[in-house]
């Protein structure tokens, strides 16, 4: 495999090499600071987030997902859908020994690494449920999820190393079908997160900088 094949340079192909594990990639990743959009909205290609060294939560996923294909592995993503009042999470996924696992880029203490232990993809999800909740209230927000994406679906765009941004990933995962994971009667007797859980969940990772638009 060439270094130019994904379009790394020669110095980012034999560093992400050496990445050779998820648990390397999420490590590497809790590393890159996060991609606050001080200039507006992103969306950075993998080569982008490497050379701006920070990246967000669906940034971070494309680049592990690009990293894990460069040992092996499919690129494969997966979109959590939250309620209109909070955000989606995208993480990238990865099997070992027939089991699922995740790797996830987030400022915040929990939607983190999965380890490789889910037998199903609803399993990794609903692993996820209980940390998804809203800081200002405590409701729990994790409502659906999308079928796992093979991001080689868009090697025609150039996701890998494209220099512009790559909307068309989050717009395609807006698109497809989601599997809800509740009823009505479950949202409608959901407990809120206690307030220590709260309090836990302000710990950040990285200092928001001040906005210029």
């Amino acid at each position: 495999m060439s270094s130019n094949q994904f379009g790394f340079t020669k110095e980012e192909y034999n560093f992400l090499r050496k990445l050779n594990t998820p648990i390397k990639i999420q490590d590497f990743l809790n590393k890159l600071e996060m991609n606050f959009e001080e200039h507006g909205d992103t969306c950075f290609s993998p080569c982008t987030v490497l050379q701006q060294k920070k990246a967000h939560c669906i940034e971070g996923a494309l680049l592990a997902a690009a990293i894990l294909r460069l040992h092996g592995h499919p690129p494969l993503i997966l979109d959590l859908e939250a309620t209109d009042d909070d955000f989606d999470h995208v993480i990238a996924l990865f099997k070992k020994e027939n089991y699922w696992g995740a790797i996830g880029k987030t400022n915040h203490a929990v939607l983190r690494y999965r380890e490789p232990i889910y037998k199903t993809i609803r399993e990794i999800v609903m692993s996820f449920f209980h940390e998804y909740f809203l800081n200002s209230n405590g409701k729990k927000t994790l409502r659906a999820y999308s079928k796992p994406v093979n991001l080689s679906k868009f090697d025609k765009y150039n996701w890998i190393n494209s220099a512009d941004h790559v909307w068309f990933i989050p717009e395609y995962l807006t698109k497809i079908k989601h599997t809800k994971i509740l009823n009505k009667s479950q949202i409608h007797s959901l407990r809120k997160a206690d307030k220590i859980e709260r309090k836990a969940c302000e710990i950040i990772e990285y200092e928001a900088k001040a906005k210029h638009f």
